[in-house]
């Protein structure tokens, strides 16, 4: 039954990547859009969510992403919002000073962010392919990822935005086909076991250790806000359309993934996760799955890194008024990212990039609330003001508190 299993695994992945690459799908306005985003959201986490949540929090991993999933949709609200609201008051002469200041600081705080998420979606990579080959140490690991950022980069500077999307939306097909195979396959294995948790347990943590572990997770379903910065390709209704299309996918995805993860994650090693745990761990669940599961880990970190690339890239010609093309910013951006593969270990990384990308959304928070204030009145005015207050405490949290896994 085995080896039937690991044939329908196999045969399911193609199927799925076939469809997904029709020239109607592949060629479609909104689905290239919506590449960007979904790529970036589960490109840093669909891997190590499961492992990660499991030592945090054991038997309630699920509740704890589905807070997390529900804090990005909310900021990924408020990014919607401001698509629609906020954009045009910027672009617009005369515009409030306040909020251009504002938009003109959150920008400089999500290319760095940006740059610190690529080199982690790379660094992750790299790790999934050595390991593979028994190779994974740091020094290998960060030569690999300086590579694929400089082929990125260069990539960029020549083709511009139109060869990174082709990159990008070839990855995430085979992503999204490799994970639905995978998914059949958790749930064959669940099926079989009877989803057992009893061995599940948490590490020792304190619960304002585990609040403080969780919101440094924020990378892990970042990337919604690449949306924003594709104002000189789509329209605005196209870009909130796509990024919500994107959320909702992503979201489905990381609580499928997780739950049916789980009933491995009693056979990880105790002590700190590892970012290639779940790949020896699917083993038991099919044994062709750790081979997908690497091909799977490559198209993932390297369609997101892409993804941010794009996002950084127009985001520096947006800023700086076209002076600085994309192609020469996806170059930078790159160059930039190798110093800190070279610089920081990965799980830092994460905590990192999370409090940058707090920060950027909590001034996109702050640019919604002004907009609101300007629009609306009376009781609307109050309740907006007060969730966008509520998540703007969050978003201050996680820049104030988060913490790597350790």
């Amino acid at each position: 039954m085995a080896q039937y299993l690991n044939i329908i695994l196999v045969l399911i992945a193609a199927l799925c990547f076939s469809v997904l690459l029709l020239p109607k799908i592949r060629r479609n306005p909104f689905w290239r859009a919506t590449v960007t985003p979904l790529a970036s959201i589960i490109g840093s986490g669909f891997l190590i969510i499961a492992p990660l949540l499991a030592a945090i929090t054991g038997k309630m991993a699920i509740f704890a992403m589905m807070a997390i999933l529900l804090v990005a949709y909310a900021v990924g609200g408020v990014m919607r919002y401001n698509i629609r609201h906020a954009e045009p008051r910027i672009k617009a002469v005369g515009a409030a000073p306040v909020i251009t200041r504002v938009e003109d600081l959150g920008r400089v705080v999500l290319a760095l962010a940006y740059i610190v998420s690529i080199a982690f979606y790379l660094r992750l990579m790299g790790s999934f392919v050595l390991d593979m080959v028994g190779l994974n140490t740091q020094t290998n690991a960060a030569l690999l990822t300086s590579a694929v950022l400089l082929f990125i980069g260069i990539s960029g500077s020549i083709r511009g935005l139109d060869g990174l999307e082709k990159l990008e939306t070839a990855s995430v097909s085979l992503k999204l086909a490799i994970i639905v195979a995978l998914l059949v396959g958790l749930w064959h294995h669940d099926i079989e076991t009877g989803f057992a948790l009893d061995g599940l347990k948490p590490e020792h943590h304190t619960p304002i250790e585990q609040l403080r572990m969780l919101a440094g997770m924020l990378l892990v379903v970042q990337g919604f806000e690449t949306s924003r910065y594709l104002a000189n390709n789509y329209t605005a209704t196209i870009r909130i359309r796509s990024m919500r299309l994107a959320q909702l996918v992503a979201s489905v995805i990381y609580l499928l993934f997780l739950w049916l993860a789980l009933p491995l994650m009693p056979n990880m090693e105790f002590g700190k996760p590892d970012e290639t745990a779940i790949i020896t761990l699917s083993a038991q669940a099919a044994t062709v799955l750790p081979f997908m599961l690497v091909l799977a880990a490559v198209m993932s970190q390297f369609s997101a890194a892409v993804a941010d690339t794009v996002g950084a890239g127009g985001l520096v010609e947006e800023q700086t008024d076209g002076r600085v093309t994309e192609g020469k910013a996806y170059l930078g951006v790159t160059l930039v990212g190798i110093f800190l593969v070279w610089s920081a270990n990965i799980f830092e990384i994460v905590a990192i990039a999370s409090r940058a990308f707090a920060g950027y959304y909590l001034l996109q928070t702050l640019i919604a609330a002004r907009i609101v204030a300007l629009r609306q009145e009376g009781i609307v005015r109050v309740l907006w003001l007060s969730g966008l207050l509520l998540l703007a405490s969050v978003l201050l949290g996680t820049l104030l508190f988060a913490l790597p896994v350790e």
